[in-house]
């Protein structure tokens, strides 16, 4: 009895206190050679205490907690399949077993972690679904606090089986728990973000970062995941305050800053491109998105040149040439576009069909060069191109579908959008393309229902009141248009997109007093908005009012985009209306140049020609404004001013 209370108080497993079958003597010196073994292990000698639990064990077959001991010293020594053959062999004689559970558990995880190559990826599969079942067992109730090492474990393998709403409650506990395990906050945040809960995620970081600031950077991810770029760039701006240095961190920062898009925000992403290229004069990624700052910053000459440095790093990647095609396009340069990208295209296509990517990135840009300058017979077949090898990416659809329209190829347009809708639903720049290739196909009231089924859809998204105001003013619906607008104005106060659509539709209905106050509420709240200075610049011209404010108001807008040609032709027509016949034809000429294809410029250009006498030139001029777009031009008006300048050809 002596010995028992001994072994009671000890705290010896239940096989040794409760072998009343064997003799006391065989009992107690089982629990001998128990301590024995463990005494030798604790002195690293390893094989001694080896021999003693197995001594003990075939003195007390029956002693799971022995059987767990030498499969935990087994595990310490790296010997995987001997730790497996001993928990198991404790697990057969005591199911329940916690320690021999934690150990396959553990020694399962590391197999499977280990295995995690391709060639062994069932393998690898099979001993994480071991690893897990064992370590839930470990782990049943009461779950112990002292066993973080083990739910650590287990909550890796929850995020790597992807059982995140497991890993969740798991990882958030240790996280509370252990304050020191640095890998934590970022399981956490992956299990959160592979259940598909951003928004739970993105909170509990906010108030992560409080006391730990390292986690900045993985807050800004989240806030990328869910395109909220500005509040990603202010993550990234306290990581990078922290004294990280990482040119990774500061690109991802500064392309934060671009993707925000103000013109702060771009100028900082400016210098901070410039910092990182001052180490690394040659980082592709880094130089890449310096172009497109400078490109945005009104710089496109820079842009340019940066472009090609890109392209130097590395002639076999579509992204210098992606920048130099938007840089170009920024100068109006369409020419220059196709003679760049065309060979670079061939280039793409005689590669391998892993190239298909590279190649449709490329392609929508040669075929925009080609649509600006009014070649569709050569635009609409590369848009087609780009579409078939990337026939899920809707924005090369929509692109098609545009291409479509500008060929006047209205039914195979609207019949696109709507099979791509098909797939996407609820995509508005779709249903918006549809429903203009249906006006434009003579079946108004056909996009008009369209659109108006796309409010109700998305009656949180102010684009969508736009699109369907739009097409209201486009055929003579204004007062319904004014009313969306109106009401939208309500719903959204604060975006400047509905009340410069306003401005618009007050424009057309002749309400030019209205029209003015809409496009000067714009400005209030960006004065930078070029837009609506060309818009409000070009109205007071057109109606020949206060010419040295709109010509104020247009330049501003041209030193915002010294390149628009759009606005070349407002400033031109500003100028001819004040009879300042020199400086109309500097900008009317560049902005014809420019855009061969918009029927306005075209006629306006005719008009300054006709003005200085050159009647032939006006006739041409006034015939590009017929072959063109057609868009907002009276072709009786032109024929009669051709016929007008004919006329005076004759007399001379």
């Amino acid at each position: 009895m002596k010995v028992l209370v001994l072994l009671v108080v000890a705290g010896v497993s239940a096989p040794f206190a409760e072998a009343g079958q064997r003799p006391l003597a065989q009992t107690a010196e089982a629990y001998h050679q128990f301590m024995l073994g463990r005494h030798l292990a604790s002195g690293d000698d390893i094989d001694g205490a080896i021999a003693a639990y197995k001594r003990a064990l075939a003195l007390d077959p029956t002693a799971a907690d022995v059987g767990a001991e030498l499969a935990a010293l087994y595990m310490r020594q790296n010997r995987a399949q001997d730790a497996l053959d001993a928990a198991a062999a404790a697990l057969k004689i005591s199911p329940d077993n916690r320690d021999a559970h934690r150990v396959a558990g553990i020694v399962y995880a590391a197999l499977a972690e280990s295995g995690r190559g391709a060639a062994r990826q069932s393998g690898s599969d099979e001993n994480l679904t071991k690893a897990v079942q064992h370590l839930e067992a470990a782990l049943e109730s009461p779950v112990s606090d002292t066993d973080p090492n083990v739910r650590a474990t287990l909550a890796r393998l929850y995020v790597r089986d992807g059982a995140f709403a497991k890993a969740i409650p798991l990882l958030s506990d240790l996280v509370n728990q252990e304050p020191g395990w640095m890998d934590g906050p970022q399981l956490l945040a992956e299990a959160y973000s592979g259940a598909g809960r951003n928004a739970d995620a993105i909170r509990w970081l906010e108030e992560a970062t409080a006391d730990s600031p390292q986690l900045y950077p993985t807050l800004a991810d989240f806030y990328e995941r869910e395109r909220r770029w500005k509040e990603a760039a202010d993550a990234y701006a306290h990581a990078v305050q922290l004294g990280t240095r990482s040119p990774n961190l500061r690109t991802r920062y500064a392309a934060a800053l671009l993707n925000a898009g103000g013109r702060d925000d771009i100028g900082k992403a400016r210098e901070v491109l410039k910092d990182i290229l001052t180490a690394s004069p040659n980082d592709p990624r880094a130089l890449y998105l310096l172009s497109q700052a400078e490109r945005r910053s009104g710089d496109p000459g820079t842009a340019e040149a940066t472009a090609r440095r890109v392209i130097a790093q590395n002639a076999k990647s579509p992204w210098g040439y992606y920048a130099l095609a938007e840089a170009l396009e920024e100068r109006h340069q369409y020419q220059a576009v196709i003679e760049t990208l065309t060979p670079v295209v061939a280039d793409f296509r005689s590669r391998s069909a892993s190239d298909s990517y590279e190649l449709a990135m490329l392609l929508p840009h040669l075929g925009f060069a080609y649509q600006e300058l009014g070649q569709h017979d050569k635009a609409l077949p590369i848009f087609e191109e780009a579409h078939r090898l990337t026939p899920s990416d809707p924005a090369v659809t929509s692109y098609l579908v545009q291409a479509n329209i500008a060929a006047k190829k209205y039914d195979a347009a609207a019949a696109l959008a709507r099979q791509a809708r098909a797939e996407r639903p609820d995509d508005l720049r779709l249903a918006r393309l549809e429903a203009q290739a249906l006006r434009q196909s003579g079946k108004a009231d056909q996009g008009i229902a369209l659109l108006e089924s796309v409010v109700q859809a998305h009656a949180e998204d102010p684009s969508a009141y736009v699109a369907l105001a739009q097409i209201y003013a486009d055929v003579d619906r204004g007062a319904q248009a004014v009313k969306v607008l109106q009401d939208a104005q309500a719903k959204f106060p604060t975006d400047q997109s509905i009340s410069f659509e306003l401005g618009a539709v007050f424009d057309k209905q002749k309400r030019f007093a209205d029209a003015e106050t809409a496009f000067k509420q714009v400005l209030a709240r960006d004065p930078s908005n070029a837009a609506a200075l060309n818009y409000l610049g070009y109205m007071l011209a057109e109606h020949g009012e206060r010419l040295d404010e709109s010509v104020a108001y247009i330049q501003k807008a041209l030193e915002l985009e010294p390149e628009n040609g759009s606005y070349l032709d407002s400033l031109g027509w500003a100028y001819f209306k004040a009879d300042k016949l020199d400086l109309a034809e500097q900008n009317l000429k560049r902005a014809a140049d420019q855009l061969a294809t918009n029927s306005v410029i075209q006629d306006h250009y005719g008009d300054l020609l006709f003005k200085r006498a050159r009647y032939d030139e006006a006739i041409a001029a006034w015939t590009r404004a017929l072959d063109g777009d057609g868009d907002s031009i009276d072709r009786g008006a032109i024929d009669r001013k051709i016929r007008a300048a004919k006329q005076k050809l004759g007399k001379k």
